[in-house]
Formats: C-alpha cells, structure tokens, sequence
C-alpha cells in the first residue's frame, strides 16, 4: 500500500522541497514534482544554488517539450501541471507536490508527500485529500514543519 505523507505549516514550500529532494537523492530516490508552474521555475532554479557543496540533478519537463532518452534517468523530474502524458511510467518511485486541490491516484507510487502551506485555503484542501487518501486505504502520516 502506498504511504502518503503530509508536511503542515511549511512557511516556503518551494525552500522546503529543496530540502526534500536533496534528501531523497541522497537516498537514491526516484521523484516527480508536481507544483505550480511559477513553484517549479523557482524550484529549478534554487535545485542549482541553494546547496553549493550539493547538486541535486533534475529536468524540468514542460508541456509540448520532449525528452531526449538521455534525460530519462535523471532522478528528479519537474513536471509542469499542466503535462498530460502519464509521466509516471518514468518515475514509478516517489512524489511530491503542493498546491494541488485533489488527492491524486496512489497506483504506482511507492510514496506521496504533500507540502501543505500556512495558507487557509491551502489547509482545507489538505484535510479534503487526507480524507480521500485515508478512504482509499492509504497509510497516513503527518509531519509539522
């Protein structure tokens, strides 16, 4: 069964997904990004400043831009919301994301984290997706920030 991980009170979700995933990589994690589309321009860009004794390798995959085969084992992958291919075949491994208003489909995942904000509307959204995950029969974890 898939486990699905809550992060509250995340003042800066996008500082606190670098954190994230230079954990994971170090573990040798497999993890697609789902975010904003502005979250993940900034993501991309602190991946490759905001550690200068550590690098994190990620692609940042928009929608309409193929990926060269060489790319494909990249072990961080960005991907804009609006990208509709099943991007999951690449990645069986891990996600995170934030900012999502539905609790996604856990087939396939080993793992889902959800970065939930400071933000009211951000929090409600998270409760309605920890009740969908815990319906589907997922184990449920909470984390404070």
């Amino acid at each position: 069964m898939t486990g699905v991980s809550f992060h509250t009170g995340v003042d800066d979700p996008v500082d606190y997904a670098c954190r994230l995933l230079r954990k994971g990589h170090r573990q040798g994690a497999r993890i697609q990004v789902v975010a904003p589309a502005v979250d993940l321009g900034r993501l991309d860009h602190l991946l490759w400043v905001f550690d200068p004794q550590d690098f994190v390798p990620h692609v940042h995959l928009r929608t309409g831009q193929p990926v060269p085969d060489r790319l494909h084992r990249t072990p961080v992958w960005l991907v804009d919301p609006d990208v509709s291919w099943p991007v999951q075949v690449l990645l069986p491994q891990m996600l995170l994301r934030w900012g999502q208003a539905e609790a996604v489909e856990l087939q396939g995942w080993e793992r889902v984290i959800e970065i939930v904000s400071n933000d009211a509307p951000d929090r409600q959204a998270a409760r309605q997706r920890w009740r969908a995950y815990e319906a589907s029969g997922a184990t449920l974890q909470h984390h404070s920030a």
